[in-house]
């Protein structure tokens, strides 16, 4: 995978895949602090089985981007495979004539699938790519957003032995516990493999923090559990 240095980042004008999750917020994080972030990208996809895009609560993640105080856009997508690419580079090509984007930046950290095709279409465009998390091990990826003191909850959980981590805060008691879930069930402890998905509430770059007004927790088609946000301040 063709993964750009800071060295080579550094100072281009940036667009960040932002879906309201930990790893497009720590990517962000990264970004800011190598790049000059001019917007970020919200792909909201209606198809919860989507091969490239986050799904849970994504309709929360406009709130999250106007916490950042930097300019966003958002394009819906049937989410359909490979078709999905289309409305994703279609926002992309968009973004580099409004804001004079330069390179792109995404939280990839493990899928090929996802950070390949990223990859041809910024090639195609004549964009950086940007991949800050590729590659790092999970549990310091998990550590490391607590120490830059991200509050972020589980908003799905989608396999054997997870269920009750549902609506946890990632916190240190939570890294002890998917790390003995990792060494029993031979998991992803970032959940890389869809084990879960999470949602920010507060980062290092929020003009203040979301608070959940009102969810309720829903099971999907597959038996997965989803903490469904339904109202938000």
């Amino acid at each position: 995978m063709n993964v750009k240095s800071k060295q080579n980042i550094s100072k281009l004008n940036s667009a960040v895949l932002f879906s309201g999750g930990k790893d497009s917020g720590l990517a962000l994080d990264y970004a800011l602090k190598y790049t000059n972030v001019k917007c970020l990208i919200i792909m909201q996809s209606s198809n919860v089985e989507s091969y490239m895009f986050h799904t849970p609560n994504i309709k929360w993640a406009k709130y999250q981007a106007e916490r950042t105080k930097i300019s966003y856009v958002i394009k819906k997508t049937s989410g359909i495979k490979e078709n999905e690419l289309k409305d994703l580079k279609s926002i992309i090509k968009s973004v580099k004539k409004t804001h004079s984007i330069q390179a792109i930046v995404t939280g990839a950290i493990e899928s090929v699938y996802q950070a390949s095709r990223v990859q041809t279409i910024t090639n195609d465009l004549g964009l950086e790519c940007f991949n800050p998390l590729w590659q790092k091990d999970q549990i310091e990826i998990l550590e490391e957003l607590i120490d830059k003191k991200f509050e972020i909850i589980i908003v799905g959980t989608f396999a054997y032995g997870m269920d009750k981590l549902i609506g946890r805060k990632i916190d240190k008691k939570f890294i002890e516990e998917v790390t003995k879930l990792k060494n029993i069930l031979k998991i992803n402890p970032a959940g890389e493999g869809g084990e879960f998905e999470s949602f920010i509430l507060n980062a290092p770059y929020f003009s203040m923090p979301l608070k959940i007004i009102n969810s309720k927790i829903v099971k999907d088609d597959s038996g997965g559990i989803l903490l469904d946000i339904l109202k938000m301040e």
